[in-house]
């Protein structure tokens, strides 16, 4: 529907009428339905998947919540980026062997913490705003909102980077400024200056286990 003030046709208050209908129509339809510009899509997709386990909730089976998440992780975010900026230089320095062990344990471990901290529809929302936001290096921030039904939203925006194949997040600010990787960061750093890759693999594993509830 082309703008309100660019529409040749757009005459009368009957026009206004049918217009605010229209509007209104939009705004209901369900996350997703409205057509979003590339850099979007992912997180769009992502809340859409959010959506999705929260209504499936605790009745369904944490291990089934997982198996419905993960294909929508792996497609928003970028955990390979992820973890080696959170990991640092020594992530070079590492065997493949090590690498590979990272990477398995970082991914069960993040859809863990998702299918864990979205576990419930109480009639929230999420909102994807349009506006985009430029910083370094190209990449984009997609600003969005949970706004539960009472009480003040919650904002997390993603830091979109991209790659080959499309956009695809590379971390995540908590109420516009709080960055996950820089927290997990100082977290995994010190893990692999005390244990190596072995530390920190356990411990991913371990958070995963008891976000899961004992399942993962």
């Amino acid at each position: 529907m082309k703008p309100l003030s660019r529409n040749p046709f757009f005459q009368g208050r009957r026009d206004v009428l049918v217009a605010a209908v229209a509007l209104l129509a939009t705004a209901a339809l369900p996350a997703g339905a409205v057509e979003t510009e590339p850099v979007v899509a992912p997180v769009q997709h992502l809340v859409d998947g959010l959506l999705q386990v929260m209504k499936a909730g605790k009745k369904t089976p944490f291990a089934q919540r997982y198996d419905m998440l993960a294909p929508v992780i792996d497609q928003t975010f970028d955990l390979q980026a992820i973890l080696q900026d959170s990991v640092g230089p020594t992530w070079e320095s590492l065997p493949p062997d090590q690498q590979k062990m990272l990477e398995e344990a970082f991914r069960r471990y993040t859809v863990a913490s998702y299918v864990n901290s979205f576990d419930a529809f109480k009639g929230q929302r999420f909102q994807v705003k349009p506006d985009l936001r430029s910083v370094a290096n190209g990449e984009q921030v997609v600003q969005t909102e949970i706004i539960p039904t009472s009480g003040d939203g919650h904002e997390l925006d993603y830091v979109m980077r991209s790659v080959a194949g499309g956009w695809r997040a590379v971390d995540v600010l908590a109420d516009g400024s709080v960055s996950r990787v820089a927290v997990q960061r100082s977290d995994f750093r010190r893990l692999l200056s005390r244990g190596g890759a072995d530390a920190l693999a356990e411990s991913l594993r371990s958070k995963s286990t008891d976000l899961s509830g004992g399942s993962s």
